[in-house]
């Protein structure tokens, strides 16, 4: 891979990365008008849906045009379950998160993931787990720790639940990040990005249309919100980001994706009106240190 495809994958992460961390900024100001995480996530991707099938659509063409061979139907149903475990699963997970927890916090939680792509892929069979990613998460979760400690008191059990919930969403899209990175070959990242988002689409569709008893009305401000956030934070990103991870490492994505939190720091102080205490200062600095530890000992 040259030199210059590599830098043009940092570039596209970069700029996937902080619009991915608007998101948790459009979910919280959506959930001000008393919805539910399946609702938000469902609208979400009614608005975004459309993108993924057109570009699905374009992707298919061109490949048929280039004379490449069909797409094999194990490969579409790798695709269909990473969608739906990064996407889906993970998505369900972070949205009822955000119902407890503020948006500063969840997304340190989520930017851990780097955290479970090593544990995971050494459990797979993947490299084994040095004494850098060993230090690596220690210190990550040093971090988390100050922050979750400083949220405690005001949040209470619902600091945990929300945290427990978001771990949950790192964990399934570390997952995720490790199928994915098999499969972008075969597919190449528009192609692949369709076909998860749109699997990942169903899903959240299907999951409002049975818990909320086929029921989808809501206030036109929430609608706003569900479209900005798929296209702003759902659309653009995913495309961003996995043609960035076609072009570099996952490693370099992940330490290029440590923009994230401060984005969505900024903007939840700035919109939101979250407070930044020191604590949260201390551990949001412990929890990039970590996780960039881990990005330049797996670059080594």
């Amino acid at each position: 891979m040259s030199s210059r495809s590599r830098y043009i994958g940092y570039a596209l992460s970069a700029c996937g990365a902080a619009l991915f961390s608007t998101k948790a900024i459009f979910i919280k100001l959506a959930y001000q008008d008393r919805v539910d995480a399946a609702l938000m996530l469902a609208w979400r991707m009614i608005f975004a849906m459309p993108f993924y099938v057109a570009i699905g659509w374009w992707a298919l063409q061109r490949r048929r045009a280039e004379g490449a061979p069909p797409v094999e139907a194990r490969t579409v149903a790798l695709a269909c379950v990473t969608g739906f475990l990064g996407y889906y699963a993970a998505s369900q997970f972070d949205f009822a998160g955000l119902q407890y927890i503020s948006a500063q916090l969840e997304r340190l939680i989520l930017f851990t993931y780097p955290v479970f792509i090593m544990f995971l892929g050494a459990a797979l069979g993947g490299p084994p787990v040095t004494l850098t990613g060993l230090g690596a998460a220690a210190i990550t979760y040093a971090g988390l720790a100050f922050v979750f400690a400083a949220d405690l008191p005001e949040g209470g059990h619902d600091t945990i639940w929300g945290s427990l919930l978001v771990l949950g969403a790192a964990i399934t899209f570390a997952s995720h990040h490790l199928l994915a990175k098999r499969i972008l070959p075969m597919l190449g990242s528009a192609l692949f990005t369709s076909i998860a988002l749109a699997t990942a689409s169903f899903f959240c569709i299907l999951h409002q249309a049975i818990v909320g008893h086929g029921d989808f009305s809501a206030p036109p401000r929430f609608l706003a919100l569900s479209a900005g956030c798929a296209l702003v934070a759902t659309v653009l990103p995913t495309f961003l980001i996995n043609a960035g991870l076609a072009r570099s490492s996952p490693q370099s994505v992940a330490m290029i994706s440590t923009v994230s939190p401060l984005v969505t720091i900024a903007l939840a102080v700035a919109i939101l009106g979250e407070t930044f205490t020191l604590a949260d200062a201390v551990g949001s600095t412990l929890v990039l240190a970590g996780v960039g530890l881990y990005t330049w000992g797996e670059g080594r």
